[in-house]
């Protein structure tokens, strides 16, 4: 069957779950349109500074939009955050001391993360003492509640860790109604410390976020979903307030915290970036679910399954050999806007424990809200694709695709 006939049938079979994005598209716009009106925003925000920052107005007026689209108590928006995981890594400094434990109750983290929590002499949180233990997942992907239960029962940890995502995992990334569900089971069993959660990768891909179900901080990149494909860099630590304040005492000093803080570009892409952001991530799930509708019509393996409920915008697709997951990649960059003419070629990233092969000719360099496409070097050969500015371009490049493999 031809690329564009298939294209055709899976547009056809999901018109009904390009509707439920839309809706989802429509009520987030409105809720982050509220957050910009009831925070009042003006031109005035927007405007560059330099040196200490102090009396950042921009600065400060773009937390407050992200903390109350996202229902936290207090937010750090920042370009300091180099990325997902150096926001990630912040917070968990931000929070934690000598002897602590925490508890990640999500299998083991992605791996850029794992250098950062288990690494020995290079700064990690094993090297100052602080223990991150981790509850394996149940044979369906699944939390092991059971497991879950014995571990709390059986020590005193500070927080609880919970990756939304997928990682470079074969399984579905946890919905916020799961979420909801993790929050209830670890209070249930008297824990009283901070329920953390990545959200990477997640946010507006469904009507609510983790801090409104009962996580207490959210952690996630400005170069991922809510830059909207204008944010240049940056990441956000979202949640409440004693937490929040802990983390702007390790993002810049404990006796400044978020007092200091300037940039000096201004910040019009992160409001507008933001603003869009709704719209951009619906974009990228419908891309996302036709890529994996005509992929499944080849016979190609592809979590979620068609049909299940999108809590994220990456794709998992299965290849059985690495000839074919590579040529799923280079026909990924072959599409893109930017070094269309470059092919990838795997190598040994920073934080990876494989060669990774990656598509990313992006605007914003390694932007997953645009989009783009990894994959580690190892068996099962797993392709992760992820964002799409627009439906448009994830169309053309799902053409390029079935071209390549059929």
């Amino acid at each position: 069957m031809k690329a564009e006939t298939l294209i055709l049938h899976a547009e056809e079979a999901l018109v009904e779950e390009f509707r439920k994005i839309d809706g989802i598209a429509q009520f987030n716009t409105e809720k982050v349109l509220a957050a910009f009106r009831e925070e009042r925003i003006a031109v005035r925000h927007f405007a560059q500074t330099n040196g200490y920052g102090y009396g950042d107005e921009g600065r400060e007026a773009l937390a407050k939009v992200y903390a109350r689209a996202f229902g936290a108590e207090r937010a750090i928006v920042s370009p300091a955050l180099l990325s997902g995981t150096h926001a990630l890594t912040v917070a968990l400094f931000g929070i934690l001391r000598p002897q602590d434990r925490v508890l990640c109750i999500t299998g083991v983290p992605y791996d850029t993360l794992r250098g950062v929590v288990w690494g020995k002499g290079n700064g990690s949180l094993c090297d100052f003492g602080i223990s991150f233990e981790t509850v394996a997942l149940n044979g369906a992907g699944k939390i092991d509640a059971d497991a879950v239960k014995t571990a709390l029962s059986s020590a005193e940890y500070k927080m609880v860790y919970i990756q939304r995502s997928r990682g470079y995992e074969l399984r579905d990334p946890f919905s916020v109604a799961e979420i909801g569900e993790m929050c209830k089971l670890v209070r249930a069993c008297g824990f009283q410390g901070c329920i953390f959660v990545d959200n990477c990768y997640g946010e507006f891909a469904e009507k609510q976020e983790p801090l409104e179900v009962g996580a207490d901080l959210i952690v996630g990149s400005l170069i991922k979903n809510p830059g909207g494909g204008l944010a240049p860099t940056g990441g956000y630590i979202a949640g409440k307030a004693k937490y929040t304040e802990m983390c702007e005492n390790r993002l810049t000093a404990p006796s400044v915290g978020a007092e200091v803080g300037s940039y000096a570009y201004g910040y019009q892409a992160y409001f507008q970036g933001f603003f869009l952001a709704p719209h951009v991530v619906a974009q990228a799930l419908k891309g996302g679910l036709l890529i994996g509708k005509c992929m499944e019509a080849l016979g190609y393996e592809n979590f979620p399954k068609i049909g299940t409920p999108l809590a994220d915008i990456t794709r998992a697709v299965r290849f059985p050999d690495e000839k074919s997951l590579t040529d799923f990649i280079v026909s990924v960059q072959e599409c893109s806007p930017v070094d269309s003419f470059v092919r990838p070629e795997a190598w040994d990233m920073p934080g990876y424990d494989c060669k990774v092969i990656m598509a990313a000719g992006t605007f914003v360099g390694g932007a997953t809200s645009e989009l783009s496409a990894d994959a580690p070097i190892r068996e099962p050969y797993v392709a992760y694709f992820q964002g799409g500015l627009t439906y448009e371009h994830c169309r053309i490049a799902c053409k390029r695709i079935l071209e390549k493999l059929t």
